[in-house]
């Protein structure tokens, strides 16, 4: 009489199938980041035994081609970031800030007189948008940035458009760039104010 052997091993005999099994190498090899460092320091090897194979002007110039793509890079992120923080905070008027045109214009007055130039600029800037909204020439916005302002101002003033734009600019400039103002940048923002008033 012949025994069928058991289709289901047993406890120990499914421990003993399964070290078995486990010694096999293709369980051992590394784990991802120390294939993506093999894959990364045999492209090294390969491209320094390349560079030694070439002649020395190539690779000086594909030396000088590569730094030159990283310094791209890099002035791109930097400029990508600036523009990202100038987006988040470039609000010509802050939002938890209600004063009026003449509040805002006061305020650019004595920033002038203090000699405080680039305040001037920006508190002129403010009171001329500000301004612009109370005489119902533009929409409240709140939040909009000075491009946003000066495109509006300069449909309702379209003989104004470059003047407004580069002062628009210079907002800009001064308030999120950190660059200086001149006291007559600070003026002309003062007697841009003035003009689209009806004042000059």
């Amino acid at each position: 009489m012949t025994i069928e052997p058991p289709l289901d091993p047993s406890a120990d005999e499914a421990r003993h199938l399964l070290e078995r099994e486990l010694v096999h190498p293709e369980y051992h090899r590394h784990d991802v980041l120390g294939q993506l460092l093999d894959w990364l320091d045999r492209f090294v090897a390969g491209t320094v035994d390349a560079a030694s194979a070439a002649p020395p002007l190539s690779t000086f110039l594909a030396m000088v081609a590569f730094l030159l793509l990283a310094l791209a890079l890099g002035w791109l992120l930097s400029r990508a970031r600036r523009t990202a923080r100038a987006e988040r905070t470039g609000a010509v008027v802050a939002s938890d800030e209600v004063l009026s045109a003449a509040e805002l214009r006061r305020r650019a007055e004595l920033a002038l007189a203090a000699g405080r130039n680039a305040e001037a600029v920006v508190e002129g800037f403010r009171a001329l948008a500000v301004r612009q909204v109370e005489r119902g020439w533009l929409d409240d916005l709140p939040g909009a940035t000075a491009h946003e302002v000066a495109a509006a101002v300069g449909t309702a003033h379209p003989e104004a458009r470059a003047r407004v734009d580069r002062t628009a600019a210079l907002f800009d400039e001064v308030r999120y760039g950190d660059r200086p103002a001149s006291r007559d940048q600070a003026a002309d923002v003062l007697a841009l104010d003035d003009a689209l008033a009806g004042r000059s």
